[in-house]
């Protein structure tokens, strides 16, 4: 059960000191130290871990929810490390909750972990295991609904299908062209054995993006689990991979060659074509992105994805099709904020990520032109509510009680606003950072507040997502891009969840 509180006895509980919120009480935390775990056996027919993860992963799958707290605690107490911990959750939600019908809903037990995880980095480190905690009370959630759907399990690979070495790549393209889902399977368990994780994930970034179906999970899903991968170790990739194939391999039960979800990337194979051979040098031009954030706007994929084309043939640098990428994404979030919107902000965030993290110039030219494409398919998804929005137009609004650094009453005022009217609060915090133009404050403050009162996935992808973005975007927007975000961030005037106490309760 949620207990509500005040703005002023939520910010005395979260400890405001200075210009961010902080977790007094919550020192309890500081017993956390690591530990390695026991050996248990696993059932027949289903996919196998490393041994010396299995036993971490089997005690997070047998372990009652309400008991999971305490049993983790214990375990970290007696030397259980965060990376062991990390790798263990990651596993188990692999293996016990399946990415259909869509790379959504009860599957976001995996895809949140690298949000926890990139939450947990950005905190001080007496806080650092709160999002974990979090997290796996919320893989035990979903592991109860997919047992109640039918209790899939990831089945060990078939052996005798997986290609060799040296076909291996070539069997997974195929299959993936194909759509074929066995295939594809035993491919993937070749490829990760084959190839190192970069030439692996070159060819799941561009998968990633191949159609706009499960509003950008695909592509979240293939960033999250890249990320995942890079802090848990490369030995852990086979599941892995063989879990993306099978997630991308989604396809609605549809079958043809000219889908609609499917259309976009086919065009942009031609206008990939187009670019300039040195498309990256670019200048920076801020008319060019405000001309491709109104044509997302206004008009439709096709005409999106041109522009892009357009502007690098122009001599625009693609920091300035990023800027206007972000605008986009989050002047959606304003005009419809639901969850189309805000995974127009997440998978925006993947894409970005798969971008910078390709080493391949042809997928780099398919990422960005999918992702102006999709921008303008999240827009057609919901109705518009602040249809009349425009990002770039958003205006200051004063702060009564001040904006100046390490003041107590301006967090108040911005934080308690945001639960009560996320307009004005926007405009308030376009003037908080004119005044402070140092974001961490705020950025602190926010991701405080996720923790003590995100009870959603969303909560969690949502932020982590836009509070790293904020660094990509240009300064000149970038104070724009984070005023949008508190339209899905946490106020002061929300419920506080639950698992601060069970986590303190766990470790007493």
């Amino acid at each position: 059960m949620k207990t509500f509180i005040t703005r002023r006895s939520a910010l005395k509980s979260a400890g405001i000191a200075g210009a961010a919120f902080g977790l007094n009480g919550l020192g309890f935390l500081s017993q956390l130290q690591p530990l390695s775990a026991a050996e248990t056996k696993l059932p027949d027919g289903s996919v196998q871990f490393h041994p010396e993860i299995e036993p971490l992963v089997r005690l997070l799958e047998e372990t009652p929810r309400d008991r999971i707290l305490e049993e983790v605690a214990g375990r970290i107490k007696r030397g259980t490390s965060y990376r062991e911990i990390l790798a263990a959750l990651f596993l188990a939600g692999i293996r016990n909750v399946q990415p259909r019908p869509s790379v959504g809903f009860k599957f976001h037990a995996v895809l949140v972990v690298n949000s926890a995880h990139i939450a947990s980095m950005d905190s001080p480190d007496e806080h650092r295991w709160l999002p974990i905690f979090w997290a796996i009370d919320h893989f035990k959630s979903a592991q109860g609904q997919d047992q109640r759907e039918g209790n899939w399990t990831m089945s060990a690979v078939d052996e005798s299908r997986v290609p060799s070495p040296e076909k291996a790549r070539q069997g997974f393209v195929e299959a993936m062209e194909a759509w074929d889902e066995p295939q594809a399977d035993a491919a993937a368990a070749g490829l990760a054995r084959a190839a190192g994780s970069q030439d692996v994930y070159e060819l799941l970034f561009r998968y990633g993006v191949r159609d706009f179906r499960s509003i950008g999970h695909k592509a979240i899903y293939v960033a999250n689990s890249w990320r995942t991968l890079a802090a848990i170790g490369g030995e852990h990739a086979e599941p892995i991979v063989r879990s993306l194939a099978y997630a991308l391999l989604m396809r609605d039960g549809q079958r043809g060659d000219d889908l609609p979800a499917e259309r976009p990337w086919k065009r942009n194979l031609e206008l990939a074509a187009r670019f300039p051979a040195n498309w990256r040098d670019g200048k920076t031009d801020d008319a060019a992105t405000i001309e491709l954030l109104t044509t997302i706007r206004n008009q439709g994929d096709q005409e999106a994805s041109q522009n892009v084309a357009s502007l690098l043939e122009r001599g625009v640098g693609p920091q300035s099709i990023w800027d206007a990428l972000f605008l986009a994404a989050g002047e959606l979030l304003v005009r419809q904020p639901d969850i189309a919107a805000l995974h127009a902000v997440t998978s925006t965030n993947a894409i970005r990520f798969a971008f910078d993290t390709a080493a391949d110039d042809h997928s780099r030219r398919m990422l960005l032109l999918q992702n102006a494409a999709f921008l303008p398919l999240f827009r057609r998804a919901s109705a518009m509510q602040n249809k009349d929005f425009q990002i770039d137009k958003l205006e200051p609004v004063a702060l009564d009680k001040g904006a100046g650094q390490n003041n107590e009453a301006a967090f108040e005022e911005l934080f308690g606003t945001i639960s009560g009217n996320r307009m004005q609060a926007a405009g308030k915090v376009m003037a908080y950072l004119q005044a402070q133009p140092n974001a961490k404050p705020f950025i602190d403050a926010a991701r405080v507040l996720v923790f003590r009162k995100g009870d959603d996935s969303h909560d969690y992808k949502f932020s982590s997502a836009v509070l790293e973005d904020y660094r990509r975007v240009s300064p000149q927007w970038r104070n724009r891009y984070l005023a949008a975000s508190v339209f899905k961030l946490q106020g002061t005037g929300q419920a506080d969840n639950m698992v601060v106490e069970r986590t303190r309760a766990a470790l007493a």
